[in-house]
């Protein structure tokens, strides 16, 4: 026993010294605008641009903030997801200024330069933006909300635990991976920078986001998702919440968060959006909110992951957006028809039908209802109707 464990030891030193160093963002600012700025001179010195528009991309993934038209009455600070960027908020930041609240948006360490900068990140580093971030916010407004998504909705959730926060919006949480073995991602990390080789067809990133994410970054998210079920397991959250989940996300397990939603999240006024079988919601919890992620006259097989994020009017996302994944776990050939313009269908990660191309789907035909329930939620108003 004493021979393994020295052994380990050992591993786990060779694994410290051969751990890329990369720079980190700085923090540790007075104010949101010097945050802003010096996260976008630095992404702009250590960024591998992907397009020609340097400008766009240094926009998508810096810290954004949108203001309402009067004084703010709440503020809200939202946190994207692994290998994500704040852009994810291009549609939800506006919309929630409109509703009054002063909206800021946050970049993790390891995210908005290249896949490899995440060689090296912490959990810590993630949670000590979020920290910094939600305590200046709090500072300036009456009311403090967090939201988030996927990776970015475990850090709301742990920082609201233990802090006077008013209440939560959760895109696609990730409290729960639908993969079984992803608490053996820290070990893993330790042998394995990636866990999967390059694509010979898809690049690493895109101007919005990473395509492929290291061992590393998956090792930390592992420690979010443990974070937040072990948070949810000591107590419930008693604020209001909006949770939006979609029944098929490939990513994780929705149908564990659904069945749990009434014990987790028991005040009243809390929603939990699920796109989806209707007759699986209504068995599971109350307090439920269904649409169908079926749309034929669309060409949308089912809501992915990352789908409840964007409306369908957005530039870059939309139907008619300019970015269209065609990395979505389908065959090289089918792939190859996508990126040729052929007409597809939308779906998440992994779903295929024998004659269909599927594209990943990036945008929410349900957006503006979504959008609604969110403001009925948080300004106390009655729910809207049925589309």
């Amino acid at each position: 026993m004493a021979r393994e464990l020295w052994v380990a030891l050992l591993l786990l030193v060779l694994a410290g010294c051969q751990r890329q160093q990369v720079a980190a963002p700085p923090l540790g600012q007075h104010s949101f605008a010097a945050y802003q700025q010096q996260t976008r001179d630095w992404l702009l010195a250590h960024r591998a641009f992907q397009t020609l528009d340097k400008a766009g991309e240094l926009a998508w993934n810096s810290p954004q903030e949108w203001r309402p038209a009067g004084r703010a009455r709440k503020g809200i600070l939202l946190v994207h997801g692994l290998g994500d960027s704040p852009g994810s908020f291009s549609d939800i930041g506006p919309a929630l200024a409109q509703q009054g609240f002063l909206v800021r948006t946050a970049l993790l360490p390891g995210h908005g330069t290249r896949p490899e900068d995440m060689l090296a990140v912490t959990v810590d580093d993630w949670r000590q933006v979020v920290r910094e971030q939600a305590a200046m916010l709090a500072s300036e407004e009456d009311t403090l909300w967090l939201g988030g998504f996927s990776t970015g909705a475990n850090l709301a959730l742990e920082y609201a635990v233990g802090h006077d926060v008013e209440g939560l919006l959760l895109f696609s949480p990730a409290f729960k991976s639908d993969t079984r073995y992803d608490f053996l991602a820290p070990a893993l990390a330790l042998f394995r920078d990636w866990l999967r080789p390059r694509s010979k067809v898809f690049p690493q990133q895109i101007a919005t986001r990473y395509l492929r994410v290291p061992t590393n970054g998956f090792a930390q998210f592992w420690y979010t998702s443990a974070t937040a079920r072990r948070l949810l397991a000591a107590q419930p959250f008693t604020k209001p919440v909006v949770m939006v989940l979609a029944e098929h996300d490939s990513v994780l397990d929705t149908r564990w968060m659904l069945d749990r939603f009434d014990e987790d999240f028991p005040h009243p006024a809390s929603r939990l959006i699920w796109y989806g079988n209707p007759h699986t919601a209504q068995q599971a919890a109350q307090r439920v909110l269904v649409r169908t992620d079926y749309l034929p006259d669309e060409r949308i097989s089912q809501f992915s992951h990352m789908s409840v994020l964007f409306s369908p009017d957005n530039p870059l996302y939309g139907r008619a957006g300019r970015e269209r994944l065609c990395a979505n776990g389908q065959s090289e050939a089918f792939a190859q028809r996508c990126l040729k313009g052929e007409e597809v269908w939308y779906s998440d990660w992994g779903f295929q039908a024998e004659d269909k191309v599927h594209a990943r789907l990036t945008w929410n035909p349900w957006f503006s209802w979504q959008e609604a329930v969110i403001g009925a939620v948080v300004n106390g108003t009655p729910l809207p109707p049925t589309p």
